[in-house]
């Protein structure tokens, strides 16, 4: 089987299938020389996509105040060395609640608020030099949770 093969018997394999050879991993991890940067992370030997913070806020305040919630999605942003290309925020009226995004170059930040329970849920999802985790303590000292439960994933780990 030629190289081409090689990658294109890859490329039919479905998600979540580990690759059936060494030589099939070598050319996965394998960037080619005109192949842009991957923006993986990289701890010691690991490698992978991006940190993915999973952070639920309860008897949180503020959770209906668009301004705040805007205001609190730039400043993670900023405090974790993202980019941000866009934010979309949808205030749910009359009930209250936001639901939004800051979509980053990195890759975003969502939240969905219940003002009503007193609870949010934060999505902080992150590649390359951006640090996630730095996002936390500014969404806390936003909205000020009485309890959190912060989780923390990385994704697209590479064997």
């Amino acid at each position: 089987m030629n190289k081409s093969q090689e990658l294109s018997a890859l490329a039919v394999k479905p998600a979540g299938l580990q690759p059936s050879s060494a030589q099939d991993r070598s050319i996965q991890s394998r960037p080619s020389e005109n192949q842009a940067a991957d923006h993986f992370k990289r701890e010691g030997d690991l490698v992978y996509a991006g940190k993915h913070l999973i952070a639920d806020f309860w008897e949180a305040s503020g959770l209906d105040d668009m301004d705040l919630v805007d205001n609190a999605l730039r400043s993670a942003v900023q405090a974790s060395g993202a980019t941000l290309l866009h934010i979309h925020l949808h205030h749910f009226s009359p009930y209250g609640g936001i639901s939004g995004v800051a979509v980053l170059a990195e890759s975003h930040i969502s939240v969905h608020t219940w003002p009503e329970n007193g609870f949010a849920a934060f999505d902080v999802f992150m590649c390359g030099d951006a640090e996630p985790e730095l996002a936390i303590p500014v969404l806390r000292d936003a909205f000020r949770p009485a309890r959190e439960d912060i989780q923390v994933y990385r994704r697209g780990i590479q064997d």
